[in-house]
């Protein structure tokens, strides 16, 4: 017996923002699972910033996604016929095989998921990447210590809400930043910061945080770049930290970004301006899942989610990232949960 999947292929790569004709979807036959193989049709699958410059031909983290082949991506699935002793007909697993519908794998480089500890897509979000992304960067990167002042940019989005909630849970003071009134309103109420910034509204955006951080930024949690970084470095105090996540005004660009104009400022406040990459920080995986649990038992972890339907809806999804379409977490829901 054989089954069929469908799949995003990129099919061409995207010069400046990206397209919906940069991706076609195309359709795979699987045959039956191997000794040792079993058979995953996924649930839910991530897009995330990152994967635009996977999108591009060039030496990088991860090697780039090819011309005429399906996509990668986080994603959670659900075994449905099984030749693995290890993985049974019915588990929940989690891959980096996104962007289709089915897949045949020996589980290799998959894990379990159990639905047990709350909803599966959230291991896609909040207790996935997205999350340990923010643990790293606000604790090894921005070194924050309890009662700091804490800056993020696109502090709604899927990473920054983390950090934001982890800072107020070592009571820091936090300003964030994001591009709509809605979201602003989302970080103040639900998510507890002190206060939000509207960047698209607000004017002089060094001013606008310097009034809600009159006594400067100890720590700078970088999504957005542009701007954002220079209005960050003129609000920073003496030995400031900024953990650089992303950058994702930039991730567009046809032409080189100029640097910011003032980053001289590093030197004589003696600022530490770092970047980083989540899969150099799997150590702190441990520390990450103890902490996170505790907030989201004790309710003082909050997250939200944008969900397409449908994998046809994928290339849609990543392209709403770009414009700040997203309230939270990006999703993509690939197929039916018979426990849902």
């Amino acid at each position: 017996m054989s089954y069929t999947s469908k799949e995003i292929q990129l099919a061409a790569r995207p010069n400046g923002e990206p397209k919906a004709s940069d991706f076609q979807v195309g359709t795979t036959e699987l045959g039956e699972p191997g000794a040792g193989e079993f058979l995953v049709r996924n649930i839910w699958m991530s897009v995330d910033p990152y994967m635009r410059g996977r999108m591009m031909d060039r030496e990088s983290y991860v090697p780039p996604f090819q011309i005429g082949a399906a996509l990668e991506g986080g994603a959670i699935g659900q075994v449905v016929k099984s030749n693995n002793e290890n993985f049974k007909v019915g588990e929940y697993v989690q891959s980096m095989l996104g962007w289709r519908e089915a897949f045949i794998t020996d589980g290799a480089m998959l894990s379990k998921v159990d639905p047990a500890n709350g909803p599966i897509e959230a291991n896609l979000g909040v207790m996935g990447m997205p999350g340990l992304t923010a643990y790293a960067g606000l604790f090894k990167i921005g070194e924050m210590k309890d009662g700091d002042t804490v800056f993020v940019s696109a502090a709604s989005g899927a990473v920054g809400s983390v950090v934001c909630q982890l800072a107020k849970a070592h009571g820091c003071f936090v300003v964030g930043t994001a591009g709509s009134d809605e979201k602003c309103k989302w970080l103040e109420e639900t998510a507890g910061i002190d206060k939000a910034i509207n960047y698209k509204t607000c004017g002089d955006l060094t001013a606008a945080i310097k009034a809600a951080a009159p006594g400067g930024v100890d720590v700078y949690f970088e999504n957005v770049g542009g701007e954002h970084l220079v209005a960050a470095i003129e609000n920073m105090k003496p030995m400031g930290r900024a953990a650089l996540c992303g950058m994702i005004e930039q991730y567009n660009a046809t032409e080189p970004a100029p640097g910011p104009h003032n980053i001289i400022q590093a030197v004589g406040k003696s600022l530490k301006l770092q970047g980083f990459i989540v899969s150099n920080h799997f150590d702190l995986l441990p520390d990450f899942v103890a902490e996170m649990s505790t907030l989201i038992g004790s309710g003082k972890m909050k997250w939200e989610q944008t969900v397409e339907e449908g994998i046809e809806n994928a290339p849609k999804a990543f392209l709403n990232l770009f414009s700040g379409a997203n309230f939270g977490k990006m999703l993509v829901k690939v197929g039916s949960d018979p426990a849902a």
